[in-house]
């Protein structure tokens, strides 16, 4: 069977076209900064539209990941936090129907991500598992008795970027302080490496501050960019921990864009895990997620099926 995918996130858009476990083709729309959904809804329309003229077989329905709290039993965004405001009043399902002739399902794009990876990634025959995305931002989603959470307000293993970490801590965009994305997310990396002591004498000062500037100059010795890397891996080791003893999983998986350091990432949160969770039936497993920015869009199939 086939299905459209359309995966939001905060500046692009990535749309393609899903066979089973398989991706048959995808297109790529990056948008820069956009606050608002319609103006790149014709564009993301076109494309698809496009997609299903190249589709051999009948095309299903089409499933949709959002950057957002979502009720996905009624097809609705509930909240955004800056991203796509306008999603809140937009009608997806009657945007299907008129731009397609097709049924839709909408789900928040974490929890897609880690139906993905449950369907044809990492997690495969794991019932109960916890996924982290490091990014931007950080995306977090559970699962238990192999069905992903959502929660009576769509938003139940989905703020993991929003774990209170430290008491006083720095503002963050969802009001908060001292969540785990104010204090080692992509977005709030520049101000932590500026604000940290000694910064004006670390390779980092001359270099776009980034998780791959950081891990590379920590790689390399630099010894500001190895505290900052360590308080990162410590707040991320401590979100996984609170992930650990909310929801009792066998797997902690690991994906996004900070990844690409996972050399030097996993082997320090798998060590955090054992140390701290308090697991007295054994060990849970630190994992790299397999699909990267494929995974919400593998995620699709199972959002037609009654078994899920």
């Amino acid at each position: 069977m086939l299905f459209l995918a359309l995966d939001l996130g905060g500046s692009h858009a990535t749309c393609a076209l899903v066979s089973g476990s398989s991706l048959v083709c995808s297109r790529h729309l990056p948008f820069g900064s956009t606050a608002r959904f319609e103006p790149v809804l014709p564009e993301i329309t076109h494309t698809l539209q496009e997609l299903v003229a190249q589709a051999a077989d009948p095309v299903e329905g089409i499933g949709v990941g959002f950057c957002g709290l979502v009720d996905a039993a009624n097809n609705r965004v509930h909240s955004t936090n800056g991203k796509f405001e306008d999603g809140l009043t937009f009608d997806f399902p009657r945007w299907a129907r008129e731009s397609f002739d097709l049924p839709l399902r909408l789900e928040n794009d974490a929890r897609l991500a880690l139906r993905g990876e449950m369907f044809a990634g990492a997690a495969r025959g794991v019932s109960d598992l916890v996924m982290f995305t490091l990014g931007t931002g950080i995306g977090g989603v559970a699962a238990m008795a192999g069905r992903p959470l959502t929660g009576i307000h769509g938003q139940a293993g989905v703020l993991a970027g929003h774990v209170p970490v430290r008491a006083k801590g720095r503002p963050c965009t969802c009001g908060g302080r001292g969540c785990a994305e104010a204090e080692a997310s992509g977005w709030a990396l520049p101000s932590i490496c500026r604000e940290w002591p000694g910064f004006s004498s670390s390779a980092l000062a001359g270099r776009e501050l980034n998780f791959k500037s950081l891990f590379s100059a920590a790689a390399e010795g630099d010894p500001i960019a190895t505290a900052i890397r360590d308080h990162c891996l410590e707040i991320w080791g401590m979100m996984a921990v609170a992930a650990v003893h909310a929801f009792d999983p066998e797997l902690v998986l690991f994906g996004g864009g900070a990844m690409g350091a996972a050399d030097q990432i996993l082997p320090a949160l798998q060590t955090y895990v054992d140390q701290n969770a308090w697991t007295p039936w054994g060990k849970v497993r630190v994992a790299p997620a397999a699909l990267g920015s494929d995974a919400a869009l593998l995620g699709v199939p199972t959002l037609f099926r009654e078994d899920w």
